[in-house]
C-alpha cells in the first residue's frame, strides 16, 4: 500500500467529561490529566511511524486541538462531543472526499501504543477492500481500525464492537485481518485496564504522570492489600 494514502485518526473526547468510569479511583482533576497524557502519548507516537501521510484529531476541546498541532496534525472540530464512532465517521468522509484511500482510527487512551506496532498493523492491511482489526484485552472492544476505503464499514464503536465491526465487513464480504497487540491492546477506561497498566513497566508521558501525580504509588499499594475490592470495581464499573 502506498504510503501517502495511509491516516491516522484519533477521536479525543472533552476532557472535563473523559474517564467517568474511573471516578471510583481518580478525582476529576486527575481523570482529566490522565486522559491529556495518554492523548499526547499516543500523539507522540503516530508522530513517529514510517509510512503514515499524517494524523486528524477529531474533537470539540481546546487543549486537544492545541496538542494535535503541537504534533503536526490537522483538527476536525466537532460542534459537540458525539462519540468515537460519530468522530470516525467525521473523518472518513473527509478522507473520503478528499480521494485517500485508507484510514487508521485509534483511540486517544492507549498509552502503551508503540510505533512499531502501529507499523506492524498497516503490513497486515490488505489493499481495498479491506479491514483490520486490533482487538483490546478483554476481547470484546476495538483498539484500532483499518479501513480501505476510508468508509469501507460503519464505525460501531463500543460494548462487543470487536465483534460488531467483524460482522460489518462479513456483511460486506470484506476481508477483516486481526492482528493482536499488547501495547495498542490496553485502553484504560476502568479500574481493570488502569491495574494492568500499573502492572507494566511505566513509560511516557503517561508513566511520568502516574508517577509524581503520586496516583501509581496509591493505587498500587490499594490492589496489593484489597486485591478482592479491586477486582469487584472492576466487575461494578458501568458505562461511562
Amino acid at each position: 500500500m502506498k504510503a501517502q494514502d495511509i491516516w491516522a485518526v484519533v477521536p479525543a473526547k472533552d476532557g472535563t467529561a473523559a474517564k467517568g468510569r474511573l471516578a471510583g479511583v481518580l478525582d476529576r482533576r486527575e481523570r482529566r490529566d490522565l486522559f491529556r497524557a495518554m492523548l499526547e502519548d499516543v500523539l507522540n507516537c503516530l508522530s513517529r511511524v514510517d509510512g503514515l501521510s499524517g494524523t486528524i484529531v477529531v474533537t470539540h476541546d481546546a487543549h486537544a486541538s492545541a496538542l494535535a498541532r503541537t504534533f503536526g496534525a490537522r483538527v476536525v472540530r466537532e460542534a459537540r462531543n458525539e462519540g468515537q464512532s460519530a468522530a470516525v465517521r467525521s473523518a472518513a468522509a473527509v478522507l473520503s472526499a478528499e480521494g485517500a484511500t485508507t484510514l487508521l482510527a485509534v483511540p486517544g487512551d492507549v498509552p502503551m501504543i508503540a510505533a512499531g506496532e502501529i507499523e506492524a498493523v498497516m503490513e497486515a492491511h490488505h489493499r481495498a477492500p479491506s479491514v483490520t482489526l486490533v482487538p483490546a484485552r478483554d476481547g470484546r472492544g476495538t483498539n484500532c481500525l483499518v479501513c480501505s476505503p476510508p468508509d469501507s464499514i460503519e464505525p460501531v464503536f463500543g460494548t462487543d464492537s470487536f465483534a460488531r465491526h467483524q460482522a460489518a465487513a462479513r456483511r460486506l464480504g470484506i476481508r477483516a485481518e486481526v492482528v493482536l497487540l499488547p501495547g495498542l491492546g490496553l485502553d484504560v477506561d476502568t479500574p481493570g485496564d488502569l491495574g494492568a497498566l500499573l502492572g507494566r513497566p511505566l513509560s511516557g508521558k503517561t508513566g511520568r504522570y502516574l508517577e509524581a501525580s503520586g496516583i501509581a504509588a496509591r493505587l498500587g499499594s490499594e490492589s496489593r492489600a484489597h486485591p478482592a475490592e479491586a477486582r469487584e470495581k472492576r466487575v461494578d464499573a458501568g458505562p461511562s
